[in-house]
């Protein structure tokens, strides 16, 4: 049976901020979240991660960003067409949209969590700031797991 609900995180743990996705997963999954979540690590999203959105409520994305504000930018997002689809790593949006083309309907509800990093140097350690954003992405998951618990026809409706 699929768990309901799916958290991908996409990052690197060699490269200093890019394993804030990683480590807000392990975070969640050493409190034990409820079971109703699966979670998914990757160093990228490939074209292979449409059949893991299959039979979902909802998806919750989690990635660093260098370029969102701090310390995270929490949004629905939708399918969109880029040309991230023909490399070896997509973005959520053309996930999304491969998903509407091989299944022949819209995805799942999804989300992106974009938290914001520093550096991201191979070889580098998480830096403080990070750490500090980390901790307040890790509460806002904490609070839309809990909603999507509590009120599953809600899930479409995280405030922005």
């Amino acid at each position: 049976m699929v768990s309901p609900l799916l958290i991908l995180a996409i990052g690197n743990e060699s490269r200093g901020d890019d394993a804030l996705a990683p480590l807000l997963v392990r975070q969640l999954q050493s409190e034990g979240v409820t079971p109703q979540v699966e979670f998914i690590e990757d160093f990228q999203l490939q074209v292979e991660h449409v059949t893991d959105l299959v039979g979902r409520s909802a998806v919750l994305f989690v990635d660093a960003d260098m370029s969102c504000a701090a310390p995270f930018h929490f949004s629905e997002i939708s399918a969109a067409q880029d040309n991230s689809y023909t490399s070896h790593a997509m973005t959520p949006f053309a996930l999304l949209h491969t998903f509407r083309q091989v299944y022949g309907t819209d995805a799942p509800g999804s989300f992106l969590l974009r938290i914001r990093g520093y550096g991201f140097e191979l070889g580098d350690g998480l830096s403080d700031e990070a750490s500090a954003n980390l901790a307040l992405a890790t509460a806002e998951v904490r609070q839309w797991l809990a909603n999507c618990t509590q009120m599953p026809n809600m899930i479409s409706a995280y405030p922005e």
